[in-house]
């Protein structure tokens, strides 16, 4: 049968009429009447389709009792119908219905449809039918959960539907995995919509195609719907405002199109009423990044109550592990303790933050409602120790994207940072920048974290790479709108006023060494002059811009940091650094004489009082000094829990005068009297503390491999750093009296494990100084080696300490298992 013999085969000429004024006429005409919104024009399509189809379906015989039913799919089916979205239709039919009265039936629905080049996707198919294609394809089976009745016999359509979803359930457990591959093989192919400069807004991550997914995993009841509730609407306003810029990208385009091409994207931003293209990019940055969320914690949560198999079925209930104070793991996610108190605890927020960045675990949905409906905002001056977890959570290096991207979708990010509003989803206005302004801070800051051993201040690294950019936004010369912002921010978190001027001229510097290092004559010495005079000739500063030049190219793209721009700044520092003064070297800090005379008696005496926070303890031991003692008081302390983050260690007249400021792993420190006593039975030998710090070690490490199983590797605590060890010598007047400057990152026991390495050595310690800053400690140590070939002595002592410190995890050789 052709086209011109099937009976009303222009009957759909009125259907492509109205179609065509509704979405403002063919492409190349002006429109008729008052031009719809998005939102109202799909719905006046569905209107009119639906309309249409109905009086059609009752024409050519397809009723209540006819045996054949009309369902939509695809955007009909959701009520999402766009401009020039194809009709995706099933006309189901019975079994018993001869193939010739079938075939009719179809023939006069679908072909006055193409006859009116209205585009469309069809199959006629019995209800096993179509269950069988539903149970053998992931997007058949994703259309047809999301079908909806249409016209005829609504039995017929109820039992597919519901036939349709239970199967789904009943197979869920076996379609999981290729459901979830399905997904990531399409946001590999098509990119996250967030970072593209022409994103696909139906495939790309964060898109309508996530959408889908998140209703399929809560048709399978393995999640309760489109996600966790975060500000601005979450995942329903996210997914209406792709729809609406799609819609208009359809009406620009005169086409279905689903890429945005920048070409249009001012055009799109006019007719939503949302201004030009870079409020576009925001608006679609926003979206995408709300629904890539809550896909990443609908597919975590899918995948724990997923039905177990076999033997599985008999496996205890996942147990509450803890890991930090008021922090555990459960589920393989990070969640708050039973008896954590939100609202009293003010540094929980950063403390849940560096646990999750830090083991690799997911922060739990659970734990972020509770702590966004709980956890106050931080007063000014911040508790010491969440500006410590902060410097974790940054220091932790690619880890911490994640970890701060559910802060920021849930709220959370921007209460510790309030200017941190006006960057978020920012979109770049330079094509060679990759990420939107907020994701390039939080770039900056993982690459910084590669660096920290670079600089004796890496706190002030971390920090300055996340804030080198928040007065971006705002108008104006954004290093100078930004170097007030981080003045205010600095003093918010409570660090010392030198700190937060240094803070705030990295910020406001943060181009000056690669603009001139490229754009100026290093010949010049008014060149050099200039850059000593800006940065007030402090060499600390000129290492931090350093380091930050280089964080900061990486962050932004790919070919941004070269052999020859690293060449030329560093060209530039190193002739800074010779018309500047020299640094000065570490000195010990003064004995108090109280705890001087407390010596003299030979006795070892160990006090413990609060420090400057709730959660900081000073521990101060004076005891007969001996070249093991140092090592066995770290070891005392990290065996109990107590992460060391400073100390001033001294001695006089055969007496140790060393003073710790200690952070519990959990709840409060022992008491003074167990530590003394741990400490006499390790200098009577009856206590082998490295032994059994190694063992910890390897218990912590074999506990979490096997509780999460071999495909979450990154998850297992593992000596790997982010930046490498780096050890300096300085002389001092004195001879054979030197100065070891050790930066590298933490570990537990670590301080203990340097001063074991030091005594092997043979290296007498006349008094350190230690630092903790974030992941990374900076020990200075004031060594006599009168005693040894001071050359000799040097090489031995550097491979002693590198042997026990944390290092970059290796490269993988070219085709070798990273895994």
């Amino acid at each position: 049968m052709t086209v011109s013999q099937v009976p009303g085969s222009n009957a759909a000429a009125d259907l492509a009429r109205a179609r065509d004024q509704l979405r403002g006429g063919a492409p190349g005409s002006s429109g008729h009447g008052r031009r719809l919104d998005a939102a109202g024009l799909r719905q006046a399509l569905v209107d009119l389709h639906e309309f249409w189809l109905g009086t059609k379906a009752q024409e050519v015989g397809i009723l209540p009792d006819s045996g054949f039913a009309l369902v939509a799919v695809g955007g009909l089916g959701r009520r999402e119908l766009l401009p020039y979205s194809d009709l995706d239709l099933v006309l189901l039919y019975d079994e018993d219905l001869a193939p010739d009265v079938v075939g009719a039936v179809a023939d006069q629905l679908w072909y006055p449809l193409w006859d009116a080049h209205i585009k469309l996707d069809h199959s006629v198919r019995t209800v096993p039918q179509a269950l069988a294609v539903a149970g053998s394809d992931i997007p058949a089976v994703l259309g047809m959960l999301e079908a909806r009745h249409i016209a005829g016999d609504v039995e017929l359509s109820t039992q597919l539907i519901g036939s349709v979803r239970r199967a789904w359930r009943a197979d869920i457990r076996d379609r999981f995995d290729d459901l979830i591959e399905e997904t990531r093989t399409r946001w590999r192919r098509s990119g996250e919509i967030a970072h593209r400069a022409e994103p696909d807004l139906k495939s790309g991550r964060g898109g309508l195609r996530d959408v889908q997914l998140l209703h399929a995993l809560a048709a399978a009841q393995l999640t309760d719907g489109l996600g966790p509730e975060v500000p601005g609407g979450g995942v329903a306003h996210a997914h209406n405002g792709l729809l609406d810029v799609r819609t208009e990208l359809h009406r620009v385009a005169g086409r279905a199109r689903d890429q945005l091409l920048a070409q249009d994207a001012d055009e799109i931003g006019a007719a939503l009423r949302i201004g030009d293209r870079f409020d576009l990019a925001r608006l679609l940055s926003d979206s995408a990044r709300t629904i890539s969320y809550a896909v990443e914690v609908g597919i975590r949560t899918a995948s724990n109550a997923l039905p177990r198999r076999g033997l599985g079925r008999l496996r205890r209930p996942p147990v509450r592990r803890p890991l930090d104070e008021g922090v555990v793991e459960h589920s393989g996610e990070v969640a708050l303790a039973r008896d954590a108190r939100p609202k009293r605890d003010p540094a929980l927020i950063t403390r849940v933050a560096a646990v999750a960045a830090q083991t690799g675990l997911p922060i739990g949905s659970g734990a972020l409602a509770r702590l966004a409906d709980s956890a106050p905002e931080l007063r000014e001056p911040w508790p010491k120790d969440a500006v410590g977890e902060l410097l974790v959570l940054l220091g932790s290096g690619h880890r911490s994207v994640p970890v701060i991207e559910a802060l920021d979708r849930t709220g959370l990010w921007g209460r510790l940072l309030p200017e941190w509003g006006a960057v978020r989803d920012l979109p770049p206005r330079d094509a060679v920048h990759t990420w939107t302004v907020d994701r390039h801070l939080v770039e900056t800051a993982a690459y910084a974290s590669g660096f920290t051993t670079r600089v004796s201040r890496p706190d002030l690294l971390m920090l300055g790479a996340l804030l080198h950019d928040i007065g971006k936004g705002r108008g104006g010369d954004h290093s100078v709108v930004g170097a007030e912002l981080a003045t205010q921010i600095g003093r918010r978190m409570g660090l010392w006023p030198s700190d937060v001027t240094i803070l705030s001229a990295m910020v406001r510097h943060h181009l000056l060494l690669p603009e001139t290092a490229t754009r100026r004559d290093l010949e010049d010495p008014a060149t050099i002059e200039r850059v000593v005079e800006a940065i007030g000739g402090d060499p600390t500063l000129l290492e931090l811009l350093h380091a930050l030049a280089e964080a900061d190219s990486l962050a932004t793209g790919p070919g941004v940091w070269g052999d020859w721009k690293a060449t030329l700044i560093g060209e530039l520092v190193r002739r800074c650094r010779l018309v500047m003064a020299g640094e000065t070297l570490p000195e010990p800090d003064p004995l108090d004489p109280d705890l001087v005379a407390r010596g003299a008696d030979g006795g070892v005496h160990v006090d413990i009082v609060q420090a400057d926070s709730a959660h900081t303890w000073r521990v101060t031991v004076v005891a007969p000094d001996s070249a093991a003692l140092l090592s066995r008081e770290a070891g005392v302390l990290a065996l109990h829990g107590l992460r060391v983050l400073t100390a001033s260690l001294g001695s006089h007249e055969g007496s140790a005068v060393n003073s710790f400021v200690v952070a519990p792993h959990f709840g409060t420190p022992p008491e003074a009297g167990l530590l003394r006593q741990e400490l006499l039975r390790a200098n009577a030998g009856e206590l082998d503390l490295h032994e059994r710090l190694d063992a910890k070690d390897a218990q912590e490490r074999e506990s979490r491999a096997l509780e999460l199983g071999s495909d979450r590797p990154d998850a297992v605590p593992v000596l790997y750093a982010q930046a490498p060890p780096r050890v300096l010598w300085f002389d001092t007047p004195v001879p054979h009296q030197v100065i070891l400057e050790l930066r590298a990152e933490d570990r537990v026991g670590l301080l203990s494990r340097l001063a074991r390495a030091l005594e092997t050595c043979g290296a007498d310690i006349l008094w350190a100084k230690v630092s903790t800053l974030g992941t990374t400690v900076i020990d200075s140590f004031c060594l006599d080696l009168s005693a040894a070939d001071t050359r000799a002595a040097r090489e031995r002592i550097e491979r002693a300490l590198l042997a026990v410190v944390p290092s970059p995890r290796p490269e993988p050789r070219p085709g070798a298992d990273e895994g």
